[in-house]
Formats: C-alpha cells, sequence, structure tokens
C-alpha cells in the first residue's frame, strides 16, 4: 500500500430536495487535489454519497484511504448498516426498499478496492478539511444555478 490518501467529502442542498453539490478534497504527502460538482434536483445525503465516490474514483490503485465527512448518514452507512442491507435484499429493518441504494452499491463497491477509515467530524466546526469540503460542495451549487452542470 502507499502513503495514506485523506479525502475530505461533503455535500450541500439549497432546499432538500433542490439544487446540490458535493465536493472533495483528497491529499496524500505529494498531492492534493479538489474535485466538485452537482445536480439540479437531488438531495444532501445523496450529494454526501455522491462526493465520497468521486474522490475514491480518482483513486488508481488499491490505496490506504481515511475518508473524513461530517455526515454521520455516510459514516454509520458503510461501515455498520450496510450490513443489513445487503443481507436483507437492499431493504431496510422495516422491508423498505432502502434510500439511494444506487448509490449505496457503488460506494461498497468502490470503497472495497481499498483500506478505507471512516472517520466523522462535527460539521461546520472549525475543521479545516471540512470547511475546505464544504465549500467545494457549495461552488458544485453555484455550477448548476449558474447553469454550468
Amino acid at each position: 500500500m502507499n502513503e495514506l490518501i485523506e479525502i475530505h467529502a461533503d455535500g450541500a442542498c439549497k432546499g432538500n430536495p433542490g439544487v446540490g453539490g458535493w465536493g472533495a478534497w483528497l491529499r496524500s504527502d505529494k498531492h492534493e487535489k479538489e474535485l466538485f460538482g452537482g445536480e439540479r434536483d437531488t438531495t444532501n445525503n445523496r450529494m454526501e454519497l455522491t462526493a465520497v465516490i468521486r474522490a475514491l474514483e480518482q483513486l488508481k490503485n488499491p490505496s490506504q484511504v481515511r475518508v473524513v465527512t461530517d455526515s454521520q448518514y455516510v459514516q454509520k452507512g458503510i461501515s455498520e448498516w450496510i450490513h443489513g442491507w445487503k443481507q436483507k435484499g437492499w431493504k431496510t429493518s422495516n422491508k423498505q426498499p432502502v434510500k439511494n441504494a444506487d448509490l449505496w452499491q457503488q460506494l461498497d463497491a468502490i470503497s472495497s478496492r481499498h483500506q478505507v477509515e471512516w472517520v466523522w467530524v462535527r460539521g461546520h466546526d472549525g475543521h479545516a478539511g471540512n470547511e475546505r469540503a464544504d465549500t467545494l460542495a457549495n461552488k458544485g451549487v453555484e455550477m448548476v444555478l449558474k447553469g454550468l452542470a
């Protein structure tokens, strides 16, 4: 495995559902990269998941990764809830379809190629990486509002 790659990921939504954006800041010892994008009609949770998926897609080789998110939905979903969802055929404990199953399945597949540590931080609490990811997610919203995405 190479050096640790740290990913700070965040989603934003103006209205929920509404215009959304996602952002990710990737960094390792030698490199850093900023990513962002958005969608016209989405939810905050979809943008949180998309940010992590798009960041992990950037990694060409199996890597040691720390994903830092302010979304308990993402952090708990991928490290706790997903096992039950898969056992139940992508149904919740109430036998309802898992929301955003398409994105959860993508995240499950892409994260399985790496050794990932999932870290939750409180949002808007002065955490530099989270603040940077939030800024990028809001750039994604602005792109959509300006008709660029």
